[in-house]
Formats: structure tokens, sequence, C-alpha cells
């Protein structure tokens, strides 16, 4: 992929751009179209045939040297209608690399690319691209240096292949960008120009590798007068046809084997003002999303997963939370909390019926209507606001034939706020974000078990501490309060997230008549924006009772975190790197009780070839320590040390075949162990096909996976409950499959397949000996006893003839094997409009627990009983003046 998403990385040169070099200060004018122009690829309009604007400076390879094939850019206007031209010549033009591919594909292609900062903030703004193939990619700019590929304007482009190179013509609508409405418009602008065969990237405003800033960086568009303001109404009803094919279940009424339906709803996007836009969708679908992967988590903590829906990924920049400012964010040892994870809303049914017989339970909550408002308001402000509703939820139950019903999820609403204020074009910033979920609970097992509102408020801003920004200091802080029944309370106080039980814990407390719990979290962040010396460093707190979980994403509280990096880059080419890299960093994190609960140290080192091969090390070592999680709940328990290397080799991507490949070692002095190797391979047959293919092994070993606790007032030594823990072998094998066939810019298939083979094999069953120790009392061993029979371990901690109850636990080996795909063919029959068809198929085997078998589990997939699911979604666009 093209432009913006050049990661700018600064560095030092021994010679810097002077600040009023030609190279980087630049204006262009855009000047009346005079009359209709066709979007052909054909500069045969008289607009095109003025000079034009060219002389473009190379930043890859040759940093600063002036582009090998010249380039000439064009812009015109009218009332309605923005139009981009642009000669991009070539003394070769048969080997212009274009690649067909889908929207905002990343594909290896030359590209031609234009950015517009339409409110001249220097900090926001929207990109759009075009390959010779006609393949096109937009987007938004913002925070200077990040881009957000999500957003998809509607738009027409045009190239052409001749014997002078390629040419490009774009016609923008002015509706479709926000500004401000004035009389004359000064916006920023900039072009880039990928030369793929090359790797040569030419640009019109250049930044010189030593300095930082994108589009603080555009030349000055001016000449725009008289245009329209940027309203519009756009309406586009869908309807969705799906039909599922499964493995009937006997007597289960609900599961019979097949099941169809049909339903429909509408989207709207709307141009509140000039600078607001209003997005409204009742009774989305998002059926032509891909599946998520399978995965096995034997972690006490949630599994995250991407947000793949339009709705809500569709300019989600503003949404982001404690990222301003600073051009690199590193977390060592820390995750910032997301406030606002929008995969909560249409979440899974939250309930289970506690009845017996067999019951239908929906996959995910109807989203009733969900309504989203982003853009600017007066000078600077930038303004993201978000209202949803979900449906109540039943599951349908069948006893006997005696049919009932259960409520599985609320009646609730989502609400998010989002505000930043930039000062002095981006210098600095502050803003806030609020979110609430407010459920109608009903007396009963909901009520029990989940929170009746959740309310978040989080402050975050961030200044540039000199003249150059060459310093940036950023931070954030975050307040939460959920409330709810007792018994809804005391179960999030015992949840993995908190662990308030922890009985050597004295800084937290189980309250069983609790009906709220807050916390708060915040964190502080300094960095170096540029130049050779690599330094950033941060501390950060999350107090034990933060829980942001109802409308956001966290997995740990309780953590006081700081770290540091340093270490030194060039990317300036030398005798044998293009560029490389080499840093040091080391974290400690400490819980509220001054637990040292986390440490580690990290030597990492990159380097691209001059052959454009990049090979990376990772080495890293971890002191031992103390952790909560081991008896997820009890007391404290060490943790042996640990080190790690890793290595990584990735190949030329312009090359009709790519390889990537790692391994990593781990090993830990107790005895654990675990290893993985990786490798990738992308097959470019023809410039429309890519198949790739990404499989990974990683065998592993540990002494100290959790199965169960027992209460027991006799274990004394571990606050009267034996925690049960045991050896894992484990084997992990996923092989992810892309496929992606274009056979022109709007209509594509793209296929997507996991199989996935997870086996885990439960050994050596003991408990752990004392609180603060990571010593064992290994069961069959003394006077105690274990015995197997019928898949259930039956445990007597001291024999028959000792006071010990004798306890029980199901054999805890798995051997998961899946496979899961998505087949999209998908054709954009206007702009703005949709026909998808979508197949999912989802298969599951779980014979042979902890053993695994490869050629063998393989086939038990593909004999597995698969899911069907086929589906049809039409969407049709038209806009309202």
């Amino acid at each position: 992929m093209a432009f913006w998403a050049l990661g700018i990385v600064a560095v030092t040169s021994a010679f810097p751009a002077p600040p009023d070099d030609p190279r980087t200060v630049r204006a262009i004018a855009a000047v009346p179209a005079g009359g209709p122009i066709v979007i052909d690829g054909v500069l045969s309009e008289a607009v095109w045939q003025t000079p034009g604007h060219g002389q473009f400076t190379q930043r890859n390879p040759s940093d600063g040297q002036p582009a090998t094939e010249p380039t000439t850019v064009w812009i015109a206007f009218d009332r309605d209608n923005l139009y981009v031209a642009a000669r991009l010549s070539d003394a070769e033009p048969g080997k212009i690399v274009g690649r067909l591919g889908r929207r905002d594909e990343a594909v290896e292609s030359d590209w031609f690319d234009v950015g517009f900062d339409p409110y001249h903030d220097r900090r926001s703004g929207y990109y759009f691209g075009v390959n010779p193939s006609g393949s096109i990619e937009d987007g938004a700019l913002f925070n200077d240096e990040e881009l957000n590929a999500t957003w998809d304007g509607v738009w027409e482009s045009a190239a052409r292949i001749d014997d002078l190179g390629w040419a490009v013509e774009m016609r923008i609508p002015f509706d479709q960008l926000r500004f401000k409405r004035r009389d004359v418009q000064v916006w920023g602008v900039n072009f880039q120009r990928m030369i793929k065969r090359k790797n040569e990237e030419d640009h019109f405003a250049w930044v010189p590798k030593e300095q930082n800033g994108l589009v603080s960086r555009f030349a000055d568009l001016t000449g725009l007068t008289g245009i329209a303001s940027g309203q519009r109404l756009e309406v586009s009803p869908f309807a969705l046809s799906r039909a599922m094919f499964s493995p009937a279940v006997p007597g289960d009424p609900f599961h019979t084997g097949h099941e169809a339906g049909a339903s429909g709803g509408f989207d709207l996007k709307g141009g509140l003002s000039s600078n607001l836009t209003l997005d409204l969708s009742v009774n989305p679908d998002f059926g032509q999303v891909e599946v998520d992967p399978a995965i096995i988590n034997i972690s006490d903590e949630e599994t995250y997963y991407q947000e793949r829906r339009p709705f809500f990924i569709e300019g989600s920049s503003i949404f982001n939370f404690g990222r301003g400012g600073p051009n690199v964010y590193r977390m060592f040892g820390w995750e910032d909390p997301d406030l606002f994870y929008s995969r909560r809303i249409g979440r899974s049914p939250q309930g289970r019926p506690s009845t017996p017989g067999f019951f239908d339970t929906p996959d995910w909550t109807t989203i009733l209507g969900a309504a989203k408002v982003t853009g600017k308001v007066g000078r600077d402000f930038n303004l993201g606001i978000i209202s949803a509703a979900t449906a109540r939820e039943y599951a349908d139950i069948d006893l006997g034939g005696a049919r009932s019903t259960a409520e599985v999820e609320p009646f609730s609403h989502y609400g998010v706020a989002r505000g930043l204020k930039e000062f002095g074009e981006g210098r600095s910033g502050l803003g806030f974000i609020a979110t609430s979920v407010l459920r109608d609970l009903r007396p009963g097992a909901l009520e029990d078990s989940i929170s009746r509102n959740a309310l978040a408020l989080g402050v975050d801003g961030w200044t540039f501490l000199d003249k150059d920004r060459g310093w940036a200091l950023a931070g954030w802080g975050g307040l939460t309060t959920v409330h709810g029944s007792p018994e809804a309370m005391t179960a999030l106080q015992l949840s993995p997230l908190h662990y308030f039980q922890r009985p050597d814990a004295d800084w937290v407390a189980v309250d069983e008549n609790a009906t709220s719990l807050s916390g708060w979290a915040g964190r502080l962040y300094v960095n170096k924006q540029k130049g050779n010396i690599v330094f950033n460093a941060a501390v950060g707190a999350m107090s034990p009772g933060f829980e942001a979980n109802d409308l956001g994403y966290h997995n740990r509280g309780d953590i006081i975190n700081g770290h540091v990096e340093a270490g030194y880059r060039e990317l300036q080419p030398g005798r044998l790197f293009r560029s490389w890299s080499v840093t040091g960093s080391y974290y400690r994190n400490y819980d509220f009780g001054w637990n040292r609960v986390g440490e580690y140290v990290y030597l990492d080192g990159k380097g691209t070839l001059l052959n454009y091969w990049t090979a990376a090390i990772h080495l890293d070592w971890e002191p031992p320590k103390y952790s909560h999680y081991l008896t997820r709940g009890g007391p404290m328990a060490f943790y042996p040390a640990g080190e790690t290397i890793r290595l990584m080799l990735e190949g030329d991507d312009r090359k009709p075949f790519v390889l990537d490949a790692s391994v990593q070692y781990r090993y830990h002095p107790s005895g654990g162990y675990n290893y993985t190797f990786a490798a990738g391979l992308a097959w470019k047959p023809s410039p429309n096909f890519r198949l790739s293919i990404g499989p990974s092994y990683t065998w592993r070993y540990s002494e100290g996976q959790w199965v169960r606790s027992v209460v027991d007032p006799l274990k004394t030594s571990t606050y009267g409950v034996r925690y049960v823990l045991s050896d894992i072998h484990q084997t992990t094998l996923p092989i992810e499959t892309r496929i992606s066939w274009t056979f022109t810019p709007r209509l594509s298939l793209q296929a997507y397949l996991q199989p996935y083979l997870a086996v885990g094999d439960f050994s050596a069953f003991k408990e752990l000996h004392a609180a603060r120790t990571f010593d064992f009392d290994y069961y069959g061993s003394g006077d105690s006893t274990i015995v197997y029979a019928d898949g259930i371990y039956t445990v007597d901690p001291d024999g028959a003839a000792g006071p010990a109850a004798p306890f029980t636990f199901a054999n805890p080996d798995f051997n998961l094997k899946s496979l899961r795909g998505t087949v999209v063919l998908r054709w954009e029959y206007r702009p703005g409009s949709m026909l998808y068809f979508v197949w999912t198929q989802r298969r599951e085997d779980y014979s042979d627990p902890g053993d695994f078998e490869l050629w063998r589990d393989m086939g038990d997939i593909f004999r597995a009983p698969g899911e069907n699911i086929f589906m049809i979604k039409f969407s049709y666009r038209f806009e309202i003046r």
C-alpha cells in the first residue's frame, strides 16, 4: 500500500534540511475546472494542458535526491467537486507494476496518492490513492502522522498506462469531506508516488527522514473559492437472506439441521453541517464480516478480538483515547485499558438458561439502532458521539415438548462521548471521553450476575516540550464506577480481573453487601520524537477497583508500572543495511501492596539489508518475581526466572514469492520451556491473485498450570485452600490461509481458512506447598493418593488414614480440532452500493484429548460434521441533497 503509511520515523542526519528548503516548503494553487471533466485516465481536458506542478523529491531509497522519474500534478475544482490529475512519466512503461486489489488492500504496486488537510489544522485530513490497475485506497489522517484506513469515501478515479508512463484522474465530491465554511479556503496538500520496482518513494512536499511530522508538513493549497459547504444525505437500505445447514441433534427441536431467514434495515449518513457527520444504522447486519479465528484459552484472561463491523470501525480514530501527541507509544508490562471497546455492543448474550431441556440462545444481541456523530465543532474541537440500543434477548427452552423462554440479555443502552481540543496547530491537546451502559434488569438470575449500570470518565492530553517538537509529553487519567445488586458486585470482586478474595492481600477485601465498585487509572508518558537516539519512558497505575469492561476492555488491575527504553537507529543506507536499530528496555511492576509482580529486561535489534530483506533478534530476561495469578485468587506464589530468544527474517515483498520466518525459544531454570516456529509464504502468480499461508507450531511445557481450588481448613500453609496445579504439555498448530482474487477494482473474491489444532496433556497433579513458594506436594507420593477412573481423578491429600477429605476433578486434557473459513464475493456495482455473497463454514472435533498426532488430527477436522452458513446481502446507496 502506498501513502501515508510511511511510518514517519525520525533520525538525525549530518545534513538536516534547512527550514526554508524549497523541497519541503511548497504551495500549489487549485484552478477552476472550466468545464466538464471526464474521469477516464486520459488527460485531454484543457485544464490539464497547463504547466502543472512537479519537482518531486525522493524519501526512499535516496533521501533528499530528485525523483528518478518526472511527476506532474494538477488540482482543479468546480462548485461541487475537487479534481486531481497526475502524469507519472516512466522511461520503461513495460516495467510499471500494477496489481489489482480490493479497496484498501495492501498490494505491492506502483501508487499515486494525494492527501488533503481541509481544516488546515496540520493534524488531520484524508488521503486518496490509485494504482495503475485502477485499485484504490482511501482513509483518514489523524494525530499528524497516523492513518485510519477504515474511512471510505464515495469518489471516482481512473488510471491508464500509455507510452509515456501512466496517468491518473480523480473526482472527489466536496460533500465527502469536512471543512470550515469560508468564501476563500486554504487547505494543506501533499502528493506521493511509489515506483515499486525501484522501491522508490517520491514526495511533492518532502519530509526528510531526519525530521518528524506528516500532515504538519503538507504544502499549502490555495485558490479554492465558492465551493459547496459539504452537506449531504446518503441513505443505503439493505436486504439480507441467510440459510444455515448444520448437523441435526437427535431430539433437539431447535437444531434440526437447517434454518433460514431474511431481514432488512438501512444505514444513513448525513452532513449535519460542513463540519459534522451523522451515521445512523437501523437493524444493522454485519454478515459480510470475516469470522473470528479459533483460539484455545486456558488462562484467566478474556480473549480480545478485533472489531470488524464497518459501522464501528469507520471513522473510529476520533474515539482513540490517550494516544495523542507522541509518534511512538511503547508499553512494557502494561496495557492501556480501552474505555471504549465497541464489540461490547451487540455482544453474545451474557446469561444462560438454568433449567434442564433443549434450548436455543441467540448468537448475538440484536442492535435495534445505532447513531454516530463525528467531526469538528468551532475551532479545533474534535467531537465523537455514539448512542446504541440493544434488544432484550430470550433463549427458547424445550423440556419434553413444553416450551418456555428465559431472559439471557436485558434491554441496554450504550453511550460514548469523546471530545478533543487542540491548541497551537497541534502543539498540545486536551480531551475527554465518557461512556455509559444502562441496563433494564428484571429480578432474577441476570440481576444477580451482571451490573445494572456502568460509567467511565477519562481525561487525556499532550504537549510538545520544545519548539521543534523533538520531545512530547502525554498522559491520561480515568475513573470508573459500576453499580448492581450485592450478588453481582460480589461476583465482580471475585472475578479474575480483581481477585479481592486473595487471603494475603490486605489492601483489598470482598464486601458482600456492596452495590457498587469504583476505581481509577492513569499513565504519564514521555517520548523523544526524532533523532538517532531512541528514548521513551512511562509510569502508570491501575487501582484494584478499576472496572471498565462493560463498554471497554482490560484484563488486569492492581498494578503500578514503570518502564524506560533507549537505543540508537539509523535510516540512511550504509554498506550493509538500508536501516537498522538497536534498543534496550526495562520495566518493573508492583501491586498496591508493593510486591514486585513483574520485571523484564529486553534487547532488540533489527535491520533491513540492501536487498530489502529484513532480519531481527530479540533477547529478554525475566528475573524471579511473585504472582497473584498462579493460584487464581489465592495467595501469592513465587515465579521462577526465564529467558527468551527470538529470531525473525522477512523477504523482499516485490518478488512473486515472499517468505518470512521466525523461531522463538523460552526457558525457565525451574524446568519449564517452550518453542515456536512460524513461517509465512505469499505467492503472487498474476497481478490480480494472491495466496498466502502462515503456519505456526508451538510446544509448551509448564510446571504450574492451574486446575482447580479446594477449600480445606487443614491446609494452613495456603490459607485453608488447596490450589491444585499440574504439569502441562501443550501443542498448538494454527494454519491461516488467505486468498485474494480481484477481478476488477470493484469486484473481488476473498477467502479465509484456518485449520487449528490445540492439544493439552495434563500430568503430575499436585498442590502448592506454601504461599510465596514454587514448591509442590505431588499427589501419589507420600501418604497422598490419586486414582483415575471414567474420566475423573479422585485425590486424597493425606491418604485414607488422614483427616483431609478427598476431592475429585474431571480430566482436563483437551484436543481441539477446528476449521473456520469464510468466502466473500464483494461487488460494488455502483459507488457506495454493494452486493455480497458469503459462505461461512465451521467444523470442530474433540476426540483423543491430550494426544497430539498430526495427520490423524488434521483428518479429524475434515471428517467432522460442519456448519455451513450462506448469506446474500444487497444494499443500494442514493443521495439526497
